[in-house]
């Protein structure tokens, strides 16, 4: 009689889904010259300056953000893998872990709910149901360390 108003509302539903699975959880501004891309695990992460020289090439922050995790453990391991796969997009074989912080923790929400109407009165039914979320965020200096002087001592 109204057509299939569910249908078109999950239809909705997944594109808004896809377009945000899209959205960035890493971002960088470069302040020295980018190399080749190498590959993630080539990436050495230093909690503190180098004692070798290094150049440094962006500032890279990132987001646990559409990881599917939920201890805070896992969520800072998703945060310095997504740290390091940005790096080496730049070329960058290290990274200079600045800080990992917490996000506030958000409550989500969503209710549905139905009624129907018969001879022997009306039945309604509901679906609720929230979470809590929080997410991990990350900041650090992608750098291209110097090859260590190779000669002996």
């Amino acid at each position: 009689m109204f057509g299939d108003p569910w249908g078109t509302s999950i239809r909705v539903g997944v594109v808004a889904a896809a377009l945000s699975l899209g959205a960035c959880v890493t971002s960088q501004v470069l302040v020295g010259k980018t190399r080749a891309p190498i590959l993630a695990d080539q990436v050495q992460v230093c909690l503190e300056r180098p004692a070798r020289a290094y150049q440094e090439i962006a500032i890279i922050d990132a987001s646990s953000k559409y990881s599917w995790t939920f201890s805070a453990g896992a969520k800072t391991e998703v945060v310095v893998k997504r740290l390091r796969e940005a790096a080496a997009k730049l070329g960058a074989n290290g990274i200079m872990l600045q800080e990992i912080t917490d996000s506030p923790i958000e409550s989500i929400g969503a209710a549905a709910g139905t009624e129907f109407t018969g001879a022997h009165g009306t039945i309604g039914l509901g679906l609720g149901g929230s979470a809590l979320l929080s997410e991990k965020f990350g900041r650090a200096i992608a750098i291209w360390l110097e090859p260590a002087d190779e000669r002996p001592p």
